[in-house]
């Protein structure tokens, strides 16, 4: 068997260390090194298609993980005539993501909730050589076999004081 180039070893490494409220970030070639503590960039030395298409088969293997994803709100208007092949990298984007919980959220309200998160949790980023802006794939880390309306039952039902035999 073909050894794992080290940033997929990363990945396997992390994903059963990695939980709800941590984060994955698969980032265009011009992404920022980040200098917050808790924020660890690598590098794929691979494009964003392979490189995201390989982080999210490692995610459908974890059960105790599912991912809510974000991508740049400002990626729609970005024109062809300004960065040739976004159009096609958004159509491969919208297939590849279909079934995922997907928020397109301005740049920069990303940012600030990976700088909010990165107080407290670890988030890894993994840049890929890609050279169109606004493709950076945010991946925040919800629990997989505990979902928002079992939460709210959980939380209403401690606020009413009852407790379940």
């Amino acid at each position: 068997m073909k050894p794992l180039p080290d940033w997929e070893h990363t990945i396997e490494e992390r994903m059963p260390l990695f939980g709800h409220r941590n984060w994955l970030v698969v980032a265009d070639a011009a992404y920022p090194a980040q200098s917050r503590p808790g924020i660890e960039t690598i590098l794929s030395g691979e494009s964003q298609k392979a490189t995201l298409e390989t982080l999210l088969a490692h995610l459908r293997t974890c059960r105790h993980v599912r991912p809510i994803v974000y991508v740049d709100r400002e990626l729609e208007f970005v024109d062809e005539k300004d960065a040739p092949g976004v159009g096609s990298y958004l159509q491969w984007l919208q297939t590849t993501l279909k079934g995922l919980t997907v928020n397109y959220t301005p740049h920069e309200e990303i940012i600030a909730k990976l700088d909010r998160a990165a107080q407290m949790f670890s988030i890894l980023i993994i840049k890929s050589t890609m050279a169109i802006p606004y493709t950076s794939v945010f991946i925040e880390l919800d629990c997989g076999y505990w979902d928002a309306d079992s939460e709210a039952r959980l939380r209403a039902d401690l606020q009413c004081g009852e407790s379940k035999p």
